[in-house]
């Protein structure tokens, strides 16, 4: 189900759903390939979704994604600021700012996951359709998405539909 897309804007021209793009996202893209058979598989379906599914959505990401992906080794850093560029950059807007303060202050997530807040509220504000993420600790955790859903919908918003590249695949 497509949600309705606010008026005026960088998404009022898209005719895809949205999908936004999350920092783990670009990571699992670039990092060099884990040891980990896991966090390899999800490696590949990364690269895989990026090369054959990405281009069923009209992908947005944010300067919270940015600034993360500015951080750490300056050749990663440089490979995932590569791989941002041409994407549109939604503002982090004080709607956004707000909506990630009240989801945290009613426990959807911890204080400590103030950035994954503002991932979720930046989507959620901006009417995103989906977010795309790897972090299953906090953003894309079963236990409190029903919470954040609740938190987004008192607020006047739809929650974004939160998965991994897994989850929203296109198989066939």
């Amino acid at each position: 189900m497509l949600y309705p897309r606010p008026m005026g804007g960088i998404l009022s021209g898209m005719k895809k759903a949205g999908i936004y793009i999350e920092t783990s996202i670009i990571s699992y893209l670039t990092a060099r390939l884990s040891r980990d058979l896991v966090i390899a598989a999800c490696q590949q379906v990364t690269a895989q979704w990026w090369e054959t599914s990405r281009g069923s959505y009209d992908v947005v990401t944010s300067a919270l994604t940015l600034a993360e992906s500015q951080e750490g080794d300056p050749q990663l850093a440089k490979k995932r600021l590569g791989l941002l560029q041409g994407i549109p950059v939604l503002i982090v807007v004080d709607k956004a700012k707000e909506l990630a303060t009240d989801r945290m202050l009613k426990g959807a997530l911890p204080d400590k996951a103030e950035i994954d807040a503002s991932h979720i509220a930046v989507a959620a504000v901006q009417g995103v359709n989906f977010l795309l993420t790897w972090n299953c600790r906090h953003i894309n955790n079963p236990e409190t998405k029903p919470l954040r859903r609740e938190v987004c919908a008192g607020k006047g918003y739809v929650c974004p539909e939160i998965c991994t590249p897994f989850e929203i695949m296109e198989f066939g």
